[in-house]
């Protein structure tokens, strides 16, 4: 069997297993991830955070961008797909955490990111969840840096504008349901 299908199942599988978790049935589109990505400079990023890495999609693109001396922080919950984005890429600037996104804090041992990455399916979680979350993404950004986010819908939007200061908003038509992109950047001072 080829990789992308393997893929394609073993996040299906995931999803059966826990849906409001994994949130889609299928990866997101590496055209998709790549319109995201655009949003921010992560070849001159020193420190990359990713959440929701699943199997790799979005990995394997901030892998090809990143710089030599830079680093990511691969956040997923999903122990099988955290096992099996540990063992895909083989990259010293790659480091795989399973863990929560709420528990980032925990990980970054005081660090803010240049880019954090967020894939998680904001809409499908539990609201407490959802704003345990949201709450950790403006402490851990660097200044100057950006939050990346990619959804299925823009229902998202009124939460990230109460927590940055500015959000762009982008569609990628080249993805199944086209995909809803966010720019944010500079944390809300109210």
């Amino acid at each position: 069997m080829n990789q992308h299908l393997d893929d394609r199942l073993k996040f299906l599988k995931a999803f059966i297993a826990n849906p409001r978790q994994v949130g889609a049935i299928l990866p997101t589109s590496r055209w998709a991830v790549r319109d995201m990505l655009d949003l921010g400079d992560v070849p001159n990023a020193k420190l990359v955070v990713e959440l929701g890495a699943g199997t790799g999609v979005q990995t394997g693109e901030l892998l090809a961008r990143l710089g030599p001396e830079a680093e990511l922080i691969a956040v997923e919950i999903d122990a099988q797909l955290a096992e099996l984005l540990a063992g895909r890429y083989r990259d010293p600037r790659l480091h795989v955490v399973c863990d929560s996104a709420e528990n980032l804090g925990e990980h970054l041992d005081g660090r803010q990111a240049d880019i954090v990455v967020s894939a998680l399916p904001y809409t499908s979680f539990a609201p407490a969840l959802r704003q345990r979350i949201l709450d950790v993404l403006p402490r851990i950004v660097a200044p100057g840096g950006a939050v990346l986010v990619i959804q299925y819908s823009p229902l998202i939007l009124k939460e990230l504008r109460r927590r940055f200061a500015r959000v762009t908003t982008r569609i990628s038509p080249w993805n199944v349901p086209p995909a809803v992109l966010f720019a944010c950047r500079g944390p809300r001072e109210d």
